[in-house]
């Protein structure tokens, strides 16, 4: 028979590390079957401008355990930078419409009531006779309907309305890679918060088990068997369990306040993992199929070619100062004078434009070239993002396939250091063992599980990672597999 697939060999890890448990004198570890939760309490106030000023309003009192889903949810949900995103992305196409719509006529109109006293009559009048003078005052009426269309831009309209089309698809991918981005930043939050529990459990079943073996030192040193040596040798080995704990407590508490700034949570929430350490799945893919898949996926290099595009075509419009300008237009206008019977008079104008900007002092021309080099630059980014996608793949697949490696062996030692602590106990009981013998394999012991959670977690990071770096695809596939 073969040897069993890292599949197989995760329904193993948590039976084993269940029986490291046992033997070590704890309890049986407790693995939660986390059902629907109510989301909504986690989620933070909807003012985006609420600013907590009170201990009270910070204090946390909800403390709930959430699936690895569910995190993806609210981070979906609540990010930050995801909501920023978005809105840059709104903002985009609003600046899209705005360049369209000089595929339009601009229509303008103005209404005028004018009441006038005039001062030159008024001096007038001073050297008339009173039946000879005129009246000072005049109230008119006025109305303007002006038209105007630019014909001919050289091209400018053109290329600005393209250069806003490749703003808003950048803008799209970018909300594409951050999602992408954020999807592995909390599931590696999350793993954070898995290993971190399981190394407080191993630290306090550490603790445990060294309280039972400086035990046994006192009633050996008691009963005449045993040394003041062997007592402090275990008093020792007690004090370093116990700072250990601590040790993992503090990171346990650092890694939910992580995954809770990336959930952007309520100020008064935790969350715990209800999701157990296992393997996630299997990666299938070849190395050199995960690189072509990324190439083709990864939203990075698409992004540098709407950059690159749209600084062309700002190229145009930077070009297009230079050629001419045809702009046709008309207005019509009415005119009552309201102190007389005459009815209002109407008028129009209509005529057209050609402008051409013959010397400039060279300033269209230097900024068609910084578009040009904006365009070289983004050429070039996207050959750096290009090798960098290639390291990136190859770097979390090594990854992969050692951690996967490491999870076998760090089983065997696992068994292997379970057994030799039974048998340094039994030695030492039997007085021809030492109490350093037994500190030694406890030692080894939570150095072997500890391994052993470590190369665990590390898989499911390569994996989350290639599933990063190749993108596209689902979280926790059982079989990853080329679409």
């Amino acid at each position: 028979m073969g040897q069993p697939s890292i599949c197989q060999q995760s329904g193993l890890l948590l039976g084993s590390l269940a029986g490291i448990w046992i033997a070590m004198g704890g309890g049986a570890i407790a693995q939660s079957n986390p059902t629907a939760t109510d989301l909504l309490p986690l989620n933070p106030n909807p003012d985006p401008l609420y600013l907590p000023s009170r201990p009270d309003q910070v204090k946390i009192d909800l403390d709930r355990p959430i699936t690895l889903n569910e995190a993806l949810e609210l981070a979906r949900r609540n990010n930050r930078q995801l909501q920023i995103l978005e809105a840059q992305l709104q903002q985009s196409r609003a600046v899209l419409r705005q360049a369209k719509a000089a595929l339009y006529p601009s229509i303008s109109f103005q209404l005028g009531i004018n009441r006038t006293d005039s001062a030159a009559i008024r001096l007038q009048n001073a050297t008339l006779p009173p039946p000879a003078r005129l009246n000072t005052t005049s109230n008119t009426w006025s109305s303007t309907v002006q038209l105007g269309y630019n014909i001919f831009t050289a091209g400018q309209r053109e290329a600005s309305i393209k250069a806003a089309q490749e703003q808003v698809r950048n803008a799209e991918l970018d909300l594409q890679r951050e999602l992408e981005q954020l999807r592995q930043e909390v599931t590696n939050a999350y793993y954070n918060i898995q290993q971190a529990e399981a190394l407080v459990r191993i630290s306090e079943a550490a603790v445990q088990n060294s309280q039972i073996s400086l035990r046994d030192a006192i009633a050996r040193e008691r009963a005449g068997l045993g040394t003041k040596f062997d007592v402090l040798t275990a008093e020792v080995q007690l004090a370093n369990n116990q700072q250990q704990l601590v040790q993992a407590q503090s990171q346990l508490q650092t890694a939910q306040r992580q995954l809770a700034q990336l959930l952007s949570l309520n100020d008064k929430a935790n969350v715990r993992a209800a999701d157990p350490i296992r393997v996630v799945g299997e990666w299938t893919l070849s190395l050199e199929e995960s690189i072509a898949l990324a190439w083709r996926n990864r939203v990075e290099l698409e992004q540098q070619l709407t950059l690159r595009n749209a600084a062309l075509q700002q190229r145009r419009v930077a070009l297009g100062n230079l050629g001419p300008q045809l702009v046709v237009g008309g207005t019509f206008n009415t005119l009552d004078n309201l102190d007389d019977a005459v009815a209002p008079r109407w008028g129009y104008t209509v005529g057209g434009q050609l402008n051409l900007t013959l010397f400039d002092g060279g300033v269209s021309r230097a900024s068609a070239a910084q578009q040009e080099s904006a365009a070289a630059i983004a050429e070039a980014q996207y050959a750096a993002f290009r090798n960098l996608i290639r390291f990136q793949v190859e770097q979390a697949y090594y990854t992969l396939k050692s951690s996967q490696e490491n999870i076998r062996t760090n089983e065997v030692a696992v068994r292997q250091a379970t057994e030799g602590l039974r048998l340094a106990r039994l030695r030492f009981q039997a007085g021809v063992g030492t109490q350093a013998e037994v500190s030694n394999a406890e030692t080894a012991l939570v150095r072997a599980q500890s391994n052993l959670l470590s190369s665990t977690v590390e898989y499911n990071r390569a994996i989350a990672a290639l599933q990063r770096f190749v993108s596209g695809l689902p979280l926790s596939p059982e079989k990853t597999t080329t679409p």
